[in-house]
């Protein structure tokens, strides 16, 4: 039994050198300390010898294990102060190639800064914003606004009908009938929102588009006010002082005279690729509120004129911006959205 004893002792000793990590340490404590482990049978055995063996094996017994604790505690409490010195050997070196996850932020959609600095330039100059439902009927997309059943701008349209007989609002002049009819005059409104028309998707064309409409009814509403709103307006959104704008006839069924607007390009003098060597970019279709539109809504269009303007939202982002595809502002590319 004293030669047992004796070689317990020389393999916990050599055990407890070669236990390089917690695992191992804990492996050894268990072979030794464990409750089927060496010292636990040597004392199933010692059960077995006489009273005078037991008076001598018995104190070997508990000194190898009074050993194996004091050397499990011992390594353990080495094994912990060298991990910390590896650790803290390991502050002091860093690898110069690894990468660095870049932080993830969040920023606002373009569609939704956009909006925001048009809503806070039109309440500057003493707008409402209004908005209207997405789903309309005839009456407000189309008759009210002197676009009658048989009339041939119906076909530029390309309608989403709904099997009720209402439609995906064509664009945002709805939300003019209904706010001329509910608040009457005088009248300043700015409406943005979606719009829909049965369109291929290109790079400048989509089924579903952002628009935004100007409408301003008083007595004594002239062209002058169209032209200075939309000057003072660009410029705002351009933030630049130096822009001019131009009228050209144009054709819209709800004004009378239609003028589309153009703004000298903000970013060349002489021409370049966004105004397309010319000079200009046309932005905005506009007009003097037709009378028959002002009539439908139950205005006296002998008292009361009025001028709507109108524009694409993503265009006039497109031009700010530098965007050459429309079809950016619906995508999920994180590069694109990043830059906003």
């Amino acid at each position: 039994m004293h030669d047992i004893i004796k070689k317990l002792e020389q393999e916990l000793h050599a055990a407890l050198q070669q236990a390089t990590s917690s695992d191992a340490l804990e492996a050894v404590r268990i072979a030794f300390l464990g409750r089927n482990g060496h010292i636990a049978k040597l004392m199933q055995q010692l059960k077995e010898l006489s009273l005078e063996d037991k008076r001598t094996v018995g104190p070997e017994i508990n000194r190898l294990k009074q050993e194996a604790e004091t050397g499990c505690l011992q390594k353990s409490e080495e094994l912990t102060h060298a991990n910390i010195r590896a650790e803290q050997e390991k502050q002091r070196f860093f690898d110069v190639t690894a990468s660095v996850r870049k932080e993830l932020t969040g920023s606002l959609h373009i569609y939704t800064r956009t909006i925001e600095d048009l809503e806070n330039i039109f309440i500057s100059m003493g707008y409402d914003v209004v908005e209207g439902p997405e789903i309309e009927t005839d009456f407000y997309n189309f008759e009210a606004l002197n676009i009658p059943a048989d009339h041939p701008a119906r076909e530029e349209h390309d309608t989403f009908w709904i099997s009720d007989g209402r439609l995906l609002r064509t664009h945002t002049s709805p939300v003019q009938i209904r706010a001329l009819t509910q608040r009457g005059t005088p009248l300043a409104i700015f409406a943005p929102g979606r719009t829909f028309r049965h369109e291929a998707t290109d790079a400048s064309h989509d089924f579903m588009f952002m628009q935004g409409e100007l409408l301003y009814v008083d007595k004594q509403v002239s062209i002058s006010n169209l032209l200075a709103t939309a000057q003072t307006f660009l410029k705002a959104f351009f933030q630049t002082d130096h822009l001019n704008v131009r009228a050209r006839p144009g054709y819209f069924p709800f004004v009378e005279p239609g003028i589309e607007i153009d703004a000298s390009c903000p970013f060349c003098t002489g021409g370049c690729s966004i105004c397309k060597r010319t000079g200009w970019i046309e932005l905005l279709g506009s007009g003097l509120v037709h009378p028959h539109v002002l009539r439908s809504c139950g205005i006296d269009p002998e008292i009361y004129s009025g001028f709507a303007l109108g524009f694409g939202i993503e265009r006039l982002a497109m031009v700010k911006y530098g965007i050459n595809d429309i079809r950016l502002f619906h995508g999920n590319n994180i590069e694109f959205l990043e830059q906003f």
